[in-house]
């Protein structure tokens, strides 16, 4: 089968479009021709973190298809079900934090970006009806992640103000349509007209230029949820921003990792701060349940093929991406 592989070589320049031999199916699992597959930042990351004296590795986490085989023991599927990928390995219940030994696929296991994947068939859920191929590729784990930030460690609620700073990525365009879709108010930030304006067209009810003065634009409003993705270059005005009592859920960091705060600023303004990452196999179910209800698609800036893998790989890197982007394996 044809497929996206990292090796040899750290960063962009170790990746290929290879012929691999096809996945063999265990009594457990499951073979899907995969249809679309999604991409994630987390696959640049990747590219970095796969030694290059390691096998050669798949990489992608995201993806839909169609059963093409079982297992001997598989009793949840059958031959043409389709279903989409659950990334998350090994943490299947609700908990505060993951379970030692979760892992996420397309490191160290091999990923998406291929014609083929096989996964245990507890790690596949069924498509949701209102979604297209590319829809349901594009979804797993930005919608996962932003899903437990919002609902499981955010608790956010109909009639609440959530911000989401640097609005643009997978996660923050799931993030900004589910609260949205439970009826809460969105304020967005960007250094780019034309995402801000995306964002409007979206919902969201304020979206400004993220060098602004956040407290003097946005004069008078309580942001009860903050959502931080960028790191130390936001991270500070976040903290200024939300009310007293209001709470900063933090996912990953697009700057440098490293943030000093006013510790006296934080516990007078008695913040709450929470890191999130993706979720567990229940948050995933109920996810796409979620989308279901609420006929919410993702938003797609763009699909492409395998073989145009450098330009898919350069194209995020550079964050051109309002929304998702992905592979058209069909």
């Amino acid at each position: 089968m044809k497929a996206i592989i990292h090796q040899q070589i750290e960063g962009l320049d170790g990746l290929s479009y290879s012929d691999i031999d096809e996945p063999i199916v265990k009594s457990n699992q499951v073979k899907v021709q995969l249809k679309a597959a999604g991409m994630n930042r987390r696959d640049i990351a990747v590219t970095y973190r796969h030694g290059a004296s390691d096998e050669p590795l798949v990489l992608g986490s995201d993806g839909a298809g169609v059963i093409t085989e079982v297992g001997d023991s598989v009793d949840q599927w059958q031959v043409g079900d389709e279903v989409v990928i659950n990334p998350g390995l090994g943490w299947k219940n609700i908990s505060e934090a993951p379970p030692e030994g979760f892992e996420i696929l397309g490191l160290p296991d091999d990923g998406t970006f291929a014609e083929y994947i096989v996964m245990d068939q507890d790690h596949v859920e069924s498509k949701p009806a209102h979604l297209s191929w590319h829809e349901a590729g594009v979804l797993p784990l930005a919608a996962l992640t932003a899903y437990r930030v919002l609902f499981t460690r955010g608790k956010v609620k109909k009639g609440d103000t959530v911000m989401l700073p640097g609005i643009g990525s997978g996660v923050l365009t799931y993030a900004l349509k589910f609260a949205k879709a439970i009826g809460a108010r969105v304020i967005v930030t960007s250094r780019s007209q034309s995402k801000l304006e995306k964002a409007k067209s979206l919902g969201a009810a304020l979206a400004i230029d993220t060098n602004s003065d956040w407290n003097e634009v946005l004069k008078g409003e309580q942001v009860d949820l903050l959502v931080e993705s960028i790191g130390r270059a936001t991270f500070n005005k976040s903290l200024k921003i939300i009310r007293k009592g209001g709470t900063i859920v933090t996912f990953g960091s697009t700057t440098e990792d490293t943030v000093e705060i006013d510790i006296r600023h934080f516990f007078y303004g008695q913040f709450n701060l929470l890191g999130s990452t993706m979720g567990s196999a229940e948050e995933f179910r109920s996810m796409l349940a979620f989308v279901g209800q609420h006929n919410v698609k993702p938003e797609i800036d763009h699909m492409f093929n395998l073989e145009d893998y450098l330009e898919a790989f350069t194209y995020l890197k550079d964050t051109k991406n309002f929304g998702k982007i992905g592979f058209d394996i069909s």
